[in-house]
């Protein structure tokens, strides 16, 4: 079953490439995006662009009119840094602005909402990793708090204006057109850091865990998380699946990593310990595999040289 659906963030980095799922599956998309992080470049062919904030009254009217099966929400202020020095701004964006939106997807009949979430942040630092979607939730960060807020008003206007609503709890994506100016993408500064034969930062002792999905298994557990059989459920755990690879990598393995892909040896310099940041972080997946039919299927070391020759071509 494909529909109509509208793709918030669809000219950044995840988005882009979610758009692009959504039409190889033959459905009709809408992207709409600021540009504040996003470039115009990055829509795809094939989907028509609108240029708004997700907080402005055009966005609800958007959705409130344009007869949209699936609203699928990427767009978000995605850097813990910020959300640690303006917090106020964090909430405006990834909690007032969602509100908009699912208040017009409400209007406009939407059937379902599919949310981007983070599970590399709502469940703070973890006592079971890979950890399941069942974990108690502690964030550290005020983008964490933001994402986990968004989850309870996506599942309570859900309830309130008859759509449903999915989550989706990323572990740190990775691959062509992340922004290497970013905190967020800590592969893309290695590579493009690399690139420029300059050193690359590890905070603290660099042995801080993550789990790296790569874009377009991310992209594919959308599409399928658009008309997959969800229960309501309850409890946002119901609803929300972790989409991650399970594995954990540390950053000096990173950076070993990154730097044998790219043939060259990288010099490290070691800086203090951020606040806010977690310690370990890996997500499992057997919920996304039992109920999306869904498992990544891109590993770390096959995705690298993509992100790679993108950034030699395009990213710098």
């Amino acid at each position: 079953m494909s529909g109509r659906v509208l793709v918030t963030g669809g000219a950044g980095f995840i988005g882009s490439h979610i758009a692009q799922a959504y039409l190889a599956e033959d459905w009709e998309v809408v992207v709409l995006d600021d540009l504040s992080r996003g470039k115009r470049h990055n829509v795809p062919s094939g989907a028509h662009f609108v240029q708004a904030d997700i907080r402005s009254p055009e966005a609800r009217q958007l959705l409130a009119g344009g007869g949209f099966t699936v609203l699928n929400h990427h767009a978000a202020q995605i850097d813990v840094r910020v959300s640690v020095d303006e917090p106020a701004l964090d909430a405006a964006i990834n909690v007032v602005g969602l509100v908009n939106l699912l208040d017009g997807a409400g209007a406009g009949g939407v059937r379902r909402v599919v949310f981007a979430s983070s599970g590399g942040v709502v469940y703070g630092d973890p006592e079971v990793v890979p950890t399941p979607e069942t974990a108690p939730k502690s964030p550290i960060s005020p983008y964490g708090v933001s994402k986990l807020a968004g989850e309870y008003y996506l599942r309570a206007l859900a309830a309130l204006r008859g759509f449903e609503a999915v989550a989706m709890r990323y572990a740190n994506v990775f691959g062509p057109r992340q922004d290497p100016k970013s905190e967020a993408g800590v592969v893309s500064i290695f590579v493009s850091r690399l690139l420029e034969d300059r050193p690359l930062t590890v905070f603290g002792n660099g042995l801080q865990t993550r789990d790296y999905v790569f874009v377009r298994d991310v992209a594919r557990a959308n599409v399928l998380a658009s008309t997959a059989a969800v229960p309501a459920g309850s409890d946002i755990d119901d609803t929300a699946f972790n989409i991650a690879t399970a594995v954990q990598t540390n950053v000096l393995e990173l950076a070993e990593i990154v730097g044998r892909v790219m043939g060259r040896k990288p010099q490290i310099e070691l800086a203090p310990a951020r606040a806010g940041e977690l310690f370990r972080s890996s997500l499992d997946v057997s919920k996304a595999r039992r109920m999306l039919g869904w498992k990544p299927e891109v590993r770390f070391d096959d995705g690298l040289p993509e992100l790679v020759d993108w950034f030699r071509k395009e990213g710098r």
